[in-house]
């Protein structure tokens, strides 16, 4: 019987209860709910899948010691006193960060240095040599968190922020981040059992994670690497076997349109759609939402419009009056979502939400709300069997302070703007090089990594077109890595 161990979940403020439920759904074992994250238990495998298949995790942690510490000294000598031998060599490199909230210990780096120093020295002691330390890319990765004297010391199986999935090829101005995007989605309680609109897309995030929701894929499957793998345990066989395993996986029968008014938003887009495989579930064009019309099948709207922070426009409250005008008209036996930040703008919205959600994009304390869209009068909606409020809805918008225990902690959020390399905010970059499947295959064969899966848009057999075109790649055949074909299309 495997061995099940403690694991952390760290996610956004706001997304703990959905991330929750994705661990239960997964499996997991004494999920309990903390701040800006979940803990469980687990063996390798729930691991390995965690940080393979979860949507709203940030990183997948491993603790390996718990322990009380007054200063800075009495970290340094619990860190001391751990067999590092059991995780580290003078080969191999090691990165160590912090996360402090404490009177006593008021600087992350300086946590970090005492950690450092303390298994140099053991290494020093035992061997007459110490391993070096590598930011960039170590071979262990460790993460310390001090709450007041609570001090926890953890593996980092994730290493690169688990929202960045991979598939990004180019951003515009200030990205949706992807687990944000994803924790939206899963919120609305949407499954792929409508079609899904995005009328202000920007580069398609939210596309691109509905997509992976309603054919319920695992987001993982873009990613290159996974700190786990460099650990002495990792076991590559079970990684294959969940790396491959297509069988939860479904069809979905509807379809994804994102629309923008800028048409570089429009390529890039339809670009990031492309580079996850998912063009044929998703169409991007280019519209302003003022000429936004009813849709012919039924749908959900899921938005992220400008606040005036980051992306503002000429008449930003114009912008929100304009929203609540196209949603009365010719969004009618719908719903919508919209995230904002501003009072005053959802309130040139004009429509009362079911439920307002606090969530923070980035250091930003928003709102994400429902509007339950219908023709008439309410008793007359209500009295047609129409639910403007489900129960939990009502449960949940009942709760006293539910907006006031998260406001409490943004100033620490902010004061710890630069722990967890900024995950919590979304990284504006503009583009990624595309290599050539001669390039991926040789790069992957050098660093003994693992192969993309297919391209949903591949043209193959007809059980390939069947499933959407996605075709898997087989880790180890022959006891080697293959490289059938690249998820990128070419020109």
């Amino acid at each position: 019987m495997n061995q099940e161990f403690e694991l952390i979940a760290k996610t956004f403020m706001g997304l703990e209860p959905v991330l929750a439920k994705e661990l239960t759904l997964l499996g997991a074992n004494n999920v309990q709910i903390g701040r800006r994250m979940v803990s469980f238990t687990g063996d390798k495998e729930m691991m390995y899948r965690a940080n393979f298949s979860l949507h709203t995790a940030i990183k997948i942690l491993k603790p390996i010691r718990h322990f009380k510490a007054q200063s800075a000294d009495d970290v340094y000598e619990a860190i001391k006193k751990i067999d590092w031998s059991e995780y580290l060599d003078n080969d191999h490199t090691f990165a160590v960060d912090a996360v402090v909230f404490s009177e006593e210990f008021r600087h992350s780096k300086f946590v970090s240095y005492k950690v450092k120093d303390a298994i140099v020295d053991q290494f020093r002691e035992k061997t007459g040599s110490r391993p070096n330390i590598s930011v960039a890319n170590p071979d262990i990765r460790l993460h310390i968190h001090i709450a007041e004297s609570d001090c926890t010391l953890c593996l980092d199986s994730s290493g690169e922020s688990l929202h960045r999935r991979g598939y990004r090829q180019e951003s515009v101005e200030a990205p949706l981040n992807e687990v944000l995007a994803a924790g939206m989605i899963l919120m609305t309680g949407w499954q792929g059992d409508t079609d899904f609109i995005d009328p202000m897309c920007g580069s398609g995030t939210l596309l691109v994670e509905a997509a992976l929701i309603a054919r319920n894929m695992a987001p993982g499957l873009f990613r290159k690497e996974y700190a786990f793998e460099k650990w002495p345990d990792f076991d590559a066989d079970l990684f294959d076997r969940i790396y491959n395993d297509d069988s939860q996986e479904r069809e979905f029968k509807h379809h994804i349109y994102g629309y923008d008014i800028d048409m570089k938003a429009v390529n890039t887009a339809r670009l990031n759609a492309k580079a996850a495989g998912l063009t044929s579930d998703i169409t991007v064009e280019q519209r302003d939402f003022k000429d936004f019309v009813q849709p012919k099948e039924k749908s959900i709207m899921v938005c992220n419009p400008p606040y005036g922070e980051r992306i503002s426009t000429p008449d930003l409250l114009g912008t929100y009056r304009m929203i609540g005008e196209r949603l009365k008209h010719q969004f009618l036996n719908n719903e919508a979502w919209i995230l904002s930040y501003r009072e005053e703008c959802f309130e040139q919205i004009g429509l009362k939400p079911s439920i307002k959600i606090p969530v923070f994009n980035g250091s930003l304390e928003c709102e994400f709300r429902k509007y339950q869209i219908f023709d008439g009068k309410l008793k007359e909606f209500r009295k047609e069997g129409g639910v403007v409020k489900s129960e939990e809805e009502k449960r949940q918008m009942s709760e006293k302070h539910r907006f006031k225990k998260n406001r409490e902690f943004k100033q620490r959020l902010d004061e710890q703007g630069e722990n967890e390399e900024n995950d919590i905010r979304s990284f504006t970059f503009h583009r990624h090089e595309i290599k050539s499947n001669k390039d991926f295959k040789d790069s992957r064969s050098r660093k003994g990594g693992r192969d993309f899966k297919g391209d949903r848009d591949s043209k193959g057999s007809k059980e390939n077109r069947n499933r959407g075109g996605h075709e898997r790649f087989d880790r180890s055949k022959g006891g080697k890595k293959t490289f059938k074909r690249n998820r990128y299309d070419e020109d």
